[in-house]
């Protein structure tokens, strides 16, 4: 993530956070994922549907992920300028665990849940988030 991503994010995280809080780490991730056939099938349906003029490729909304030593921040990005839009969840990192990084060509991603909950979320970072990933991963324990 930029210095002004950084900046804008930390900006719109510092109004939520409690006394002696600080934020460990901050990433751009999505928090679901379209499958490469699902994107290739709407891809060719709409340059079909166009005789070829355009084809439409749809993308998840990137989320800005703002760690602390307590929660986990999620806002929407707005995807034409570096800030972000919304606050959508905060979740207490107490208790929380993960599965193992899954690795893909162009991702990676973990699933991260609470034990004697049925809630997961599963967290996809980009190819140039790893640093940022690593640092998210090994704060939170893996799942027994």
């Amino acid at each position: 993530m930029n210095a002004k991503r950084r900046r804008l994010l930390l900006a719109a995280v510092a109004p939520l956070l409690e006394a002696d809080e600080q934020v460990e780490a901050t990433t751009i991730v999505n928090l679901s994922s379209v499958s490469a056939g699902r994107t290739a099938a709407f891809a060719a349906a709409s340059a079909l549907m166009s005789a070829g003029a355009m084809a439409v490729v749809p993308t998840p909304t990137p989320m800005y992920l703002a760690m602390t030593d307590r929660r986990i921040f999620i806002f929407r990005a707005n995807p034409t300028f570096a800030r972000p839009e919304e606050h959508v969840m905060t979740i207490p990192r107490a208790g929380l665990v993960r599965t193992e990084i899954k690795e893909r060509v162009l991702n990676s991603s973990f699933v991260v849940s609470s034990p004697g909950t049925d809630h997961s979320l599963k967290i996809i970072f980009p190819l140039l988030g790893r640093k940022e990933r690593n640092e998210i991963a090994a704060a939170l324990p893996l799942a027994a």
